[in-house]
């Protein structure tokens, strides 16, 4: 079992950033594959960003593209999800998943992972 606990949550205005981190039980990076996934009230879960098991590559959702930014703290097994110029449909819970496979196709699906985080509330308003 992997344990995911995420970080960073809060409140912030429009434009502002936050910083989220997804923490794992244990060194997981060459094993997993990391999705954040995003879900607002009454919608379904949406892809934010994933990178790839064994330092793959990077995706980002349409909409988020060139706002966020991924990176990584191995020794730490820690990932981190930068949101700049956050916009008020940003807003949501914001979880993070592992899972073991590669490829666009299964990052991008929240059906494909097998472990998920409690979530962390991102909320931006004036």
């Amino acid at each position: 079992q992997v344990q995911l606990v995420e970080s960073g949550g809060g409140l912030v205005q429009p434009g502002g950033s936050l910083r989220l981190s997804c923490a794992a039980s244990a060194s997981t990076s060459s094993t997993y594959s990391i999705g954040w996934f995003r879900q607002a009230p009454g919608k379904e879960r949406e892809f934010v960003a994933s990178i790839e098991k064994s330092g793959g590559s990077s995706w980002y959702g349409d909409s988020v593209r060139g706002r966020f930014t991924l990176s990584t703290d191995n020794a730490k097994n820690t990932v981190y999800l930068q949101m700049n110029r956050l916009r008020p449909e940003d807003t949501g819970v914001y979880y993070c998943a592992a899972g073991l496979f590669t490829g666009w196709g299964a990052l991008i699906r929240p059906s494909s992972y097998m472990y998920w985080g409690q979530g962390t509330q991102v909320t931006v308003s004036s």
